[in-house]
């Protein structure tokens, strides 16, 4: 399941998320990303750089805000 999500930050960046790994069983993926947790790649629309994340496995609900904050975390080195 690589269902993709797309977020808009409050800088006005379109990006794309996408679950990495997505196609490993559930323990590998606990094993990498933490349990319960899913390693998430957003990439922009324009020139700034792909942000890797650690998200809650259900981040495909997050709200949009969160999200963008989580990008935004990520990009000031922060991570999540």
């Amino acid at each position: 399941m690589s269902e993709q999500r797309d977020v808009t930050t409050p800088d006005g960046t379109a990006w794309t998320c996408i679950e990495a790994l997505a196609d490993l069983p559930d323990a590998a993926k606990d094993k990498l990303a933490g349990e319960g947790r899913r390693a998430v790649v957003c990439t922009p629309s324009g020139g700034a750089q792909s942000v890797r994340l650690s998200l809650a496995e259900d981040w495909r609900d997050m709200p949009e805000a969160e999200l963008a904050a989580a990008i935004e975390a990520g990009r000031a080195g922060g991570g999540r």
